[in-house]
């Protein structure tokens, strides 16, 4: 059976999604299939509540949901925003650029180990490129993000859902 009106906005990642009857992280349930289509009704935060073609819904991290591309937008429509890479990318290079400076200054003896632990504390960065495909961390929200050159998603995150987080705040990707 197929909910009427029934329409993706996202998919399951690839490894599937583990759901919760409430946007409550200490009780999780069932898992949704890999790549299984839903449709995002609500958004708490991080928290998104999927619903499934067959009318089954459940709380899943929304920041782990694939968007479906749709067609373009009606002529006088506004266009789709997709996040753009460009400001990660440049926070990225800024970080790695600080941390190379206090390593040359610790190289030089300039700088001892104990101040370099201090100025490097709470800095965290991450990049790995692979031909056209690109992994970026933001540190920012905690996460990390593939881009394939001109756009960005959210690919993986290191902490559980909040309701507290704005859900605007995961769509883009600017520092």
């Amino acid at each position: 059976m197929t909910v009427p009106d029934f329409l993706p906005s996202h998919v399951v990642p690839p490894d599937g999604l583990t759901t919760w009857s409430t946007p409550d992280a200490a009780w999780p349930g069932v898992r949704l299939d890999p790549l299984l289509p839903v449709q995002v009704v609500e958004r708490r935060g991080d928290w998104a509540l999927a619903l499934c073609s067959n009318g089954w819904s459940a709380w899943v991290d929304g920041r782990l949901l694939l968007p479906v591309p749709h067609g373009p937008p009606a002529a006088g429509q506004a266009a789709a925003r997709t996040a753009d890479p460009r400001p990660l990318l440049g926070a990225v290079a800024g970080e790695l650029s600080r941390y190379r400076e206090l390593v040359e200054e610790l190289a030089a003896g300039r700088l001892d180990g104990e101040s370099f632990a201090e100025r490097t504390r709470g800095m965290r960065l991450g990049m790995v490129v692979d031909g056209e495909a690109m992994w970026l961390y933001d540190a920012r929200h905690e996460r990390w993000c593939y881009c394939d050159g001109g756009t960005l998603e959210t690919y993986a995150v290191e902490r559980g859902p909040s309701e507290g987080a704005s859900a605007a705040s995961y769509r883009e990707a600017e520092p």
